[in-house]
């Protein structure tokens, strides 16, 4: 039986426990969770053991990222259930803060990273990248680890915490790990949870969508041809809305022109909604 994980939730605590490994030379790997805990990240918890000797996880609905009407009252929430979870998969810490050790009394600052926070998910959640952003930049400062690991399958969120370790010189070395995904393809999130059995069958063709997207790209067909395709396949699936689907550079989700896409190195990307579950995923071309 798995020893039970120690949990810190203030940060000088955290602190405590991380200088002490690293006062013996040990490199330290977050991985920032939300909870509600699923495979897909206990494999971020596997690629951070293979790239630090400890690895703390951290825990907190950060309401900052969530808008008006979305789920944060009912986003599932399981500490005890995901720090067993946690400890079963080799994690070393669970920093799991009360709200007060993220947002003090009197806390004004937001941090933004512009442009390849605009498109996409921006669009639909204006505020989302902000809270992001600004909370991923807290942990990154409050824990100092040598590598965090981030999932693909929120790709533009990767996207976002890369350029934001990048412009403000925070020596995290920033790792996206491959989404994982149940044997029908549908990329395994916490959300998932709230659809029902004959929501989960019609899920499973978002991701046969976006591969389909993704090799007729590579095949040479025209963007905008190719994106129309793809909306209308989703449409006639069963998914009750269509927020977007569509190509764009990779490493910037800058739009890539109506014709071929070339050698330019590419991503596919849809977020739908499907009764009261919204729905997003990704696909390299």
């Amino acid at each position: 039986m798995d020893a039970a994980l120690p949990i810190v939730r203030t940060v000088p605590d955290l602190r405590r426990r991380l200088d002490a490994w690293r006062a013996e030379g040990q490199r330290i790997g977050l991985v920032p969770t939300m909870g509600a805990l699923h495979e897909g990240h206990l494999s971020l918890i596997a690629q951070a053991r293979a790239r630090a000797d400890r690895v703390i996880a951290s825990l907190f609905v950060n309401p900052t990222q969530f808008a008006p009407g979305e789920d944060f009252e009912a986003y599932p929430r399981s500490e005890a259930q995901d720090a067993a979870l946690l400890a079963g998969a080799g994690c070393d810490l669970l920093f799991a803060p009360t709200p007060d050790q993220i947002y003090p009394p009197g806390f004004s600052t937001t941090i933004t990273v512009s442009g390849v926070s605009a498109p996409l998910e921006g669009e639909n959640r204006p505020s989302h990248f902000s809270g992001v952003a600004t909370v991923v930049a807290k942990l990154l400062i409050q824990a100092r680890p040598d590598v965090a690991v981030f999932g693909e399958k929120d790709y533009q969120q990767l996207q976002v915490i890369k350029r934001l370790a990048r412009d403000l010189d925070l020596p995290t070395r920033i790792i996206g790990a491959p989404t994982v995904r149940a044997p029908d393809g549908l990329a395994l999130s916490s959300r998932n949870a709230y659809l029902t059995p004959p929501e989960r069958e019609i899920a499973a063709n978002l991701n046969r969508v976006l591969l389909n997207l993704a090799r007729v790209l590579a095949q040479g067909e025209p963007v905008a041809a190719a994106e129309a395709e793809a909306a209308e396949a989703l449409m006639s699936a069963g998914f009750d809305v269509l927020e977007y689907v569509q190509a764009r550079h990779a490493e910037d989700l800058s739009r890539l022109g109506p014709g071929p896409i070339g050698a330019a190195p590419a991503r596919v990307l849809a977020a739908v909604r499907l009764g009261k579950t919204r729905l997003i995923d990704n696909r390299a071309v």
